[in-house]
């Protein structure tokens, strides 16, 4: 068995995942029964805020047995989709998520209001594949989803429609608790402790859980979020979701007249200028760690309903990300290291990429999240699918996954159980100094360790933004702290948005924009080329586009510059 360096990081993930599980059964033996599991809800006092985007035109689909999430759809003919095996598991999380019930609320009307408590029925009836509805996020969403559409679901209900829902919620209560007793993951943890604070704060009876749930609320934002805002995975989109429940959180808390736990407010507070700094011209995410197609209107609606007016950070030192500003120019560069595994489930080799935007014009991107798909998510995982250098065909990040070389190993696919394909092994020390030049122009210079262990080499980057944001130098060098050591192949990736395309212009590459833009890219001794790349992260799926590599032998001492030049607006 040759693991070479990853041998023993494999053995010491391995025994800290014994120890944990040790841990928590050690827990479970001595805590003794619950009091949640005597809890049955007696009523229904508020209903939380739902800030996530409805459309009443997708009520009409669900009408007709058209149920389309995470990029796949189910004609169901009149049936229950609860009746149908999920084509795909992501597409089986959003069915018993129930956050679809938000586009029948959106209808208004008595059909829709019917349909949703006939889908509800459904459910309560004991339809529908039980081991994937009771995996612990998935229950999480469906609590908050439920109390969310409560007014959908009960206006004109019967009462024994009432006295099963009021059952659903509190199965619901017991099934997190006893997850968490078991142990889950840390961020399945904070889902379900924002689920138990909205169950305490919206039913009646359900103070025990009120308590609990902010207890366990304020425990996992102190352990989980970092001190710029930023979430230990290092995902945007994973902060993006939590702030769409936790400000409807806050303010269910001020609507019961209860303060809010400081640790609540202050993550809050922490968030949205992260979500900025995040954030391009045409108000959706940059494609970093596990994050795909962004919905506009949430991003837009979160930074209304949080305060619009502040300005966006500009360099999130823990969580690992920086942001340059020219003009109407932005650039946001992936500048962190790898997420511990329990937080790396998502998480991409993308350490020192970026992407360039012009307004709301994407030029440069990685290729983002596909919302279905194991062999695509894994493709989108890889340094290859990222705006960075690449060497030797390999990724920067090693990711948890028996099938691979390397791992075929019993505690392998015990680990995967656990974590799922988590990061094993990354960039662990990474430098980023940011400086602003007396013309205005910012420069960031970064290095990362991730071919340190493998090929002995490591990267830097530095960007040069303008002050008018005309135009963006960059360099990638090598360095050998061993010394000398045998030339490894290498390519440096600039993935294009689907709406750039690119044309050979001598020995450099002209790219126009979908606003009308004219760029010019040109790199110093390395001749350009144009390939095929795809985009993962559209809203209506994958889509064909092109990206621009510099192929080159990288040793000590190589360096490669280039730079994107705006030729017309």
């Amino acid at each position: 068995m040759q693991w070479g360096p990853d041998r023993w990081t494999f053995y010491r993930l391995a025994g800290r995942e014994a120890a944990r599980t040790a841990r928590s059964a050690m827990a479970r033996m001595t805590a003794g029964p619950s009091t949640l599991s005597r809890l049955r809800p007696t009523g229904l006092v508020i209903a939380p805020q739902d800030l996530r985007t409805s459309d009443a035109t997708i009520a009409a689909d669900i009408y007709g047995g058209l149920f389309v999430f995470a990029g796949r759809a189910l004609a169901t003919g009149g049936r229950s989709p609860f009746d149908f095996a999920p084509p795909s598991p992501e597409w089986g999380e959003a069915l018993y998520g129930f956050g679809w019930l938000r586009h029948l609320r959106a209808a208004d009307s008595a059909l829709a209001r019917s349909n949703a408590r006939a889908f509800v029925r459904d459910f309560m009836a004991g339809r529908g594949d039980r081991a994937l509805a009771d995996r612990p996020p998935v229950v999480a969403r469906r609590l908050i989803s439920l109390l969310s559409q409560s007014p959908l679901l009960l206006e004109g209900a019967d009462h024994a429609f009432y006295q099963g829902f009021l059952r659903t919620l509190g199965r619901c209560v017991r099934h997190l608790d006893l997850a968490l007793r078991r142990g889950i993951l840390p961020g399945d943890r904070l889902s379900a402790a924002v689920a138990l604070c909205f169950a305490g704060l919206c039913c009646e009876g359900f103070d025990p859980v009120l308590r609990r749930g902010t207890r366990l609320l304020t425990r996992e934002l102190t352990r989980q979020m970092l001190p710029d805002g930023g979430h230990r995975s290092r995902n945007p989109s994973f902060i993006k979701d939590l702030l769409l429940d936790l400000l409807p959180l806050r303010q269910s808390f001020l609507t019961r007249d209860i303060a809010p736990p400081e640790a609540l407010l202050n993550a809050v507070d922490r968030m949205l200028p992260l979500l900025r700094l995040l954030r391009h011209g045409d108000a959706s995410l940059g494609h970093h760690n596990g994050t795909g197609a962004t919905e506009a209107d949430q991003l837009a609606t979160l930074l209304v309903y949080g305060g619009a007016s502040g300005t966006p950070l500009m360099h999130a030192p823990y969580t690992g990300y920086t942001r340059l500003e020219g003009g109407p120019t932005l650039v946001v560069a992936d500048v962190g290291p790898a997420p511990g595994p329990a937080f790396s489930a998502v998480a991409g080799a993308g350490c020192l990429s970026f992407e360039l935007s012009s307004g709301a014009q994407r030029l440069v991107v990685n290729c983002g999240m596909p919302a279905t798909g194991e062999d695509m998510r894994r493709l989108a995982r890889t340094t290859a699918a990222h705006s960075t250098a690449s060497l030797d065909d390999t990724s920067s990040c090693r990711f948890l996954d028996p099938r691979g070389p390397g791992f075929a190993h019993p505690l392998a696919s015990w680990l995967r159980r656990r974590l799922g394909p988590a990061v094993v092994r990354g960039p662990a020390r990474v430098t980023a100094e940011r400086s602003t030049e007396p013309d205005g122009a910012g420069v960031v210079a970064a290095r990362h360790d991730g071919y340190a262990p493998t090929l002995g080499l490591l990267h830097e980057r530095r960007l040069h933004l303008s002050a008018d944001g005309g135009c963006l130098d960059g360099a990638d060098a090598f360095v050998r702290p061993s010394g000398a050591g045998p030339a490894v192949p290498a390519a440096i990736r600039f993935h294009l948005h689907p709406t750039v395309r690119a044309a050979r212009e001598g020995r450099a590459v002209l790219l126009s924009a979908g606003n009308g833009e004219l760029w010019l890219f040109e790199a110093d001794a390395v001749d350009p080329v144009i390939e095929e790349s795809v985009y993962f992260a559209a809203l209506n799926g994958a889509r064909r586009t092109e990206q621009i590599v510099l192929h080159l032998a990288a040793e000590a001492g190589t360096r490669a510059t280039w730079r994107f030049r705006r030729l017309s607006a």
